[in-house]
């Protein structure tokens, strides 16, 4: 009996690829653990406490109200929205929605300059 996973081609391949890139377009903690695994050569335990770390730095400061600034890749900031009134959409009666805080991302120029250009390397300047 022929197993037709072993008779198909290369563009069936890269088909497979994108089909699975499509259905997982985030890119994920796990998938940055076996980066660290696979190119710089640290051991699975160590690659996935130094990502956790990372998020875990991250979050700290957040949850302190503090800015996160990644150069060249973008800014991590806390803002304060004051309370407003609001209305439930479904029986049109105004809420009172609290104040509350919540994190906003901004994109350093060189990462926006990147995704403009589709480069994954260094953009030009």
């Amino acid at each position: 009996m022929d197993d037709p996973d072993n008779n198909r081609s290369a563009s069936d391949a890269a088909l497979d690829f994108t089909v699975e890139s499509l259905e997982t377009p985030a890119l994920t903690k796990a998938q940055l653990s076996e980066l660290l695994f696979d190119q710089i050569g640290l051991n699975k335990r160590e690659s996935k406490d130094m990502v956790d770390a990372f998020f875990d730095l991250v979050s700290e400061r957040l949850v302190d109200g503090k800015d996160v600034k990644i150069s060249g890749f973008g800014n991590f900031q806390i803002r304060t929205k004051a309370p407003r009134p609001g209305r439930n959409p479904r029986t049109g009666e105004s809420i009172p929605i609290d104040a509350r805080r919540v994190v906003t991302f901004h994109a350093s120029h060189k990462l926006k300059e990147q995704i403009q250009t589709g480069g994954g390397g260094e953009a030009s300047s």
